[in-house]
């Protein structure tokens, strides 16, 4: 560890008394303040995880359902028809598109998602909560949805502009749930309660792509866009009616799961203005936006066009395609589940010395940097493997590897904004975010242009652009990132300049943990 992982104000170095060691303990061990509350069921904040988790299944599967439909809208069928009283086989095709053509399409969601992830934190942190933008972003991209087969066959044009339109609505989700996270989640429960939400993205990937190839197999494509529609209105409805933008405005929370989370968490300060300079020139922040950039490439790429590399150069149906497809976001979603457990553990493991001092075995850096860049490293690894395998089952499984170990990446970077400026989370995912969609622009245009016939040896440069990216998105993580809170993001007293908390004063220890993640430990061992 180093002296840079230690929280500057010198604070929450030493626990003045038997209570306030109490206290400390209390809020490392997540039940003990709600234990009436568990007895009573579950906890609110894990219902509002499990409801993200079921929003996110729905964005994932609004989103990846036309990689599996535009093999369907492009494939030759035959259908019989009567000609001059003789029945005979008529090649059909709904779509006549070439390569280049669904690379754009499939990648024109992100044209305009890339441009409302800054809006959705700014609105998110400016309306003190999240939840329903989350709601709104899933709900307008629900009725696009439903309008898609109809628009497909009356224009491409018009079909460009839905899953446009689609990606501006979606693109407010990401950052709206951070800014959830910073109302609803005890520091010592941020990993765990994020990569619970998180992973509804991969297993939406998970179940809409076989069910959208058994879907376009047995009633026509059109029902995929149908099906999935339907579901994210009703899921909309139900977010709506049960989740609240803070826990105070939650009836149905218990007093004690309140008192625990608002003790954890201390003053917040809503509606402040985001320091813009600092954020850009932190280097910290750049190596959250660099580790989700990366990730994200090896992950779209093969999110848009696995079906089609599955297909094309494996040589499986359809069907097939579509449950192969799926298996590197299943291996995602598990990896993400025990990821999220684990680092929340390390963090909260810690040593007493000589009565006075607690140290923690692992720092927030330090859990951090560990899940990150061994991930990336294990993803470099297995995506050139992929690349040189030639049988099926070598490649899927080298590629499912790749993609699920990047469940140990998302409790790395994707919780980080909450590390270093809680306040400022929704506005940092979606200024990491902004620069994280462009995989979705850039990677399925290029996989177009560089593989035009499906051969594999064009499949091996797609692998190696990703390998080569992860790569260095480990090495800059490795030497940048940090688990404490940065300096521009404490509030600051007008008259002295001094870092302090609401009303100029200092931050009692249980308030300090929402910041620092050190309560009253030292993280230096």
């Amino acid at each position: 560890m180093t002296a840079a992982d230690v929280d500057q104000t010198g604070e929450a170095k030493q626990v003045n008394g038997v209570a306030e060691s109490k206290g400390v303990e209390a809020g490392r061990k997540e039940s003990g303040v709600s234990k009436k509350s568990v007895r009573r069921g579950l906890p609110r904040r894990y219902m509002v995880a499990i409801l993200a988790f079921l929003g996110f299944w729905n964005v994932y599967a609004l989103r990846v359902n036309l990689s599996v439909a535009i093999v369907a809208m492009t494939t030759p069928y035959n259908v019989t028809v009567e000609r001059d009283g003789v029945l005979v086989q008529e090649v059909r095709q709904d779509f006549d598109w070439d390569l280049p053509t669904k690379g754009l399409l499939l990648s024109s969601f992100f044209y305009g998602y890339i441009f409302t992830q800054l809006l959705g934190g700014w609105l998110a942190t400016r309306i003190g909560g999240g939840a329903r933008l989350f709601c709104a972003g899933i709900g307008v991209t629900a009725v696009l949805t439903l309008i898609t087969p109809p628009v497909a066959y009356a224009s491409l044009p018009g079909l460009f502009i839905i899953r446009i339109v689609e990606g501006l609505f979606e693109g407010v989700t990401f950052p709206s749930i951070h800014a959830v996270w910073s109302h609803w989640a005890p520091p010592l429960e941020r990993s765990r309660l994020a990569t619970i939400a998180f992973s509804g993205s991969f297993v939406g990937t998970v179940v809409s792509l076989p069910v959208s190839s058994l879907l376009a197999d047995t009633l026509g494509w059109e029902s995929i866009f149908y099906i999935f529609g339907v579901i994210a209105a009703i899921w909309c409805t139900a977010w709506w009616i049960i989740v609240k933008e803070k826990p105070e405005l939650d009836k149905n929370i218990s007093e004690e799961e309140l008192d625990y989370i608002k003790t954890s968490l201390g003053p917040q300060s809503s509606g402040a203005r985001p320091p813009w300079r600092q954020i850009v020139m932190s280097m910290p922040v750049w190596a959250i936006v660099v580790s989700h950039f990366c990730e994200n490439w090896g992950f779209y790429t093969l999110l848009t066009q696995l079906p089609t590399f599955v297909k094309d150069t494996l040589g499986f149906d359809l069907g097939k395609a579509g449950f192969l497809s799926a298996l590197p976001y299943l291996a995602m979603a598990i990896v993400l589940q025990i990821s999220g457990q684990l680092a929340d553990y390390m963090r909260s493991l810690h040593v007493s010395a000589g009565g006075k001092f607690e140290s923690v075995i692992f720092s927030t850096t330090g859990v951090r940097k560990v899940f990150n860049c061994t991930a990336f490293l294990c993803q470099t690894v297995f995506m050139l493997l992929a690349a040189h395998i030639p049988s099926a089952a070598g490649a899927v499984t080298c590629l499912t590897l790749a993609v699920g170990l990047g469940g140990f990446a998302w409790s790395g970077f994707s919780v980080n904004h909450l590390d270093i400026a809680p306040q400022y989370a929704g506005v940092l995912m979606g200024f990491g975010n902004t620069f994280a969609t462009l995989p979705g622009i850039i990677s399925p245009t290029l996989t177009g242009y560089i593989v035009r016939d499906g051969d594999p040896s064009q499949w091996k440069n797609v692998f190696y652009i990703a390998g080569g990216l992860y790569l260095m998105g480990a090495v800059f993580y490795g030497i940048f990132a940090s688990g404490v809170m940065q300096p521009w993001a404490k509030e600051v007293n007008s008259s002295n300049g001094n870092s302090k908390g609401n009303n100029g004063r200092r931050d009692t220890p249980a308030e300090h943990q929402c910041y620092s993640n050190e309560v009253v430990v030292d993280e230096r061992l």
